[in-house]
C-alpha cells in the first residue's frame, strides 16, 4: 500500500507536469521580450531619444488606431501561415526553409484560378477554389523536398533554398511574359474570388488592408493545434520528429509521415498567399511576400512550434514590423528589424538555461513536498 507522500506525490506529478510545460514555453519569450527592452534602450538613447516617447509612439502606431491595428492584423496573417508551416515541419524533424516559395506559389495559383472563374461564380465557392488552388500550389513545390527527402534522404535544407530560386524566378517569367498587365509587375485583376476588407463593415479600419483573411489563420492554427495533439496521424508526425527509429520499429511508415509533412507544410504556407491576393491587392505582385517566408521561421520559434503559441508570436512580430514605420520620425525603422533579431536570438540563448532552472525548482518543490509530509506522518 502506498504512503501518504507516495500519494501526494502521484496526485501532484500530472499538475506539475503541466504548470512546467507552460513556463518553459512563456518565460523564454518574456526574457528574450525584456532582454530585446533593454537592447532597444540602449539604442534609443545613442540617437538622442527618450525610450519612453520611442515605445510610446510605437503603441499608439499600431495598437493606438485602428488603422495600426488593422495593418498590424494584416501582417499577423501571413506571418501565421508561414509559421505554421515551419512549425508543422519541424514537429516532424524537418527545416523548411522553402516557406517563401511556397508562399509565393501559393499566391499566384490563387490570383490564377481567380483569374479563370467567371464573375458569375457564387462568392463563397470562389473563394474555397481559390484558397484550395492555393494549397495545391504550396503543397506541390513543398512536395519536391519532401519526396527527396522521404525516397533519397536529401537534406530539405538545401533543397528548399534552392527551390526558393527557382520558383521564384520561374513566376518572376511568368508573370513579365505571359500574365502581366503593361507596365506593371502584376497579374490581371481576379473576376471573382475576393474576400471583404474589414473596413467594408467596420468605417474605424479605413485604410489598411486587414481582411477576413485573418479569421483563415485563426481557423488553420485550431485545426493545426487539433491535428498534431488529437489524432493519430499528428501522434505519429511528433513521434517521427522525435525518434524516427522508435516509430519504425512501432509500425509507422517514415517516409510517408515525412513526404506528408512536407506537402501538408507548403499547403499552409501556399495558403498564405490569398491574403494579399483576394485580401488585399486581387491580384499576384512580384515580390509580395517581402521575405515573410523566412521570418515565418522566426515566428514559429518564438511560439516554441505550438499552433498557438505561433498567433501571438505573429502578432508581435506584426507589431515590430509596423512599429518601425511608426517610430521613423523619432528613430531609424531598422531600429525594429534589431529588435527582432535580438528577440530571436535571446529565444534561442534562453531556452535551455529557463528550462534548467525550471526543472531544478520543480524537483526542489517536489522534495520539500514529499519531506513536509513525511514530518507529518512522523507526527501522527
Amino acid at each position: 500500500m502506498k504512503s501518504t507522500s507516495e500519494i501526494g506525490a502521484v496526485a501532484v506529478a500530472p499538475a506539475k507536469a503541466g504548470y512546467r510545460s507552460m513556463l518553459e514555453n512563456v518565460l523564454p519569450v518574456l526574457v528574450a521580450l525584456a532582454i530585446a527592452a533593454v537592447v532597444g534602450d540602449v539604442l534609443i538613447l545613442t540617437f538622442g531619444e527618450s525610450p519612453a516617447n520611442v515605445y510610446s509612439l510605437l503603441v499608439e502606431g499600431t495598437w493606438g488606431n485602428f488603422y495600426g491595428i488593422g495593418q498590424v492584423l494584416y501582417k499577423a496573417t501571413t506571418l501565421t501561415f508561414t509559421g505554421l508551416a515551419f512549425a508543422l515541419a519541424s514537429r516532424a524533424g524537418l527545416f523548411n526553409v522553402g516557406a517563401e516559395s511556397q508562399l509565393a506559389m501559393g499566391g499566384f495559383a490563387a490570383a490564377l484560378m481567380g483569374y479563370l472563374l467567371p464573375a458569375s461564380v457564387p462568392g463563397v465557392i470562389a473563394v474555397v477554389l481559390c484558397v484550395c488552388a492555393a494549397a495545391a500550389g504550396g503543397s506541390a513545390v513543398a512536395a519536391v523536398p519532401g519526396a527527396l527527402r522521404a525516397r533519397f534522404g536529401a537534406s530539405e535544407v538545401i533543397v528548399t533554398i534552392m527551390l526558393n530560386f527557382v520558383v521564384l524566378a520561374l513566376l518572376n517569367w511568368l508573370v513579365s511574359s505571359h500574365f502581366h498587365v503593361i507596365e506593371t509587375l502584376h497579374t490581371l485583376p481576379i473576376n471573382s474570388g475576393r474576400v471583404s476588407r474589414l473596413a467594408d463593415m467596420f468605417l474605424a479600419f479605413r485604410g489598411s488592408a486587414a481582411n477576413w483573411t485573418m479569421l483563415l489563420a485563426i481557423a488553420a492554427a485550431l485545426i493545426s493545434t487539433w491535428f498534431l495533439f488529437r489524432t493519430r496521424a499528428g501522434y505519429e508526425l511528433r513521434v517521427v520528429g522525435l525518434q524516427p527509429d522508435a516509430a519504425e520499429y512501432g509500425g509507422v511508415s517514415v517516409p510517408r509521415v515525412l513526404f506528408s509533412t512536407m506537402a501538408l507544410s507548403g499547403a499552409l504556407a501556399g495558403i498564405g498567399g490569398v491574403n494579399f491576393v483576394l485580401g488585399y491587392k486581387g491580384y499576384y505582385e512580384e515580390g509580395f511576400a517581402g521575405g515573410a517566408g523566412f521570418l515565418g521561421i522566426a515566428v514559429a520559434l518564438v511560439g516554441r512550434n505550438h499552433p498557438i503559441g505561433i498567433v501571438f508570436a505573429a502578432l508581435l512580430f506584426a507589431t515590430l514590423s509596423q512599429g518601425g514605420l511608426a517610430v521613423n520620425a523619432l528613430v531609424p525603422k531598422q531600429l525594429t528589424d534589431i529588435l527582432t533579431a535580438v528577440v530571436i536570438l535571446a529565444v534561442a540563448m534562453s531556452v535551455p538555461e529557463v528550462q534548467r532552472q525550471i526543472r531544478l525548482s520543480t524537483a526542489r518543490a517536489l522534495a520539500m513536498l514529499q519531506t513536509s509530509t513525511s514530518r507529518a506522518e512522523g507526527k501522527t
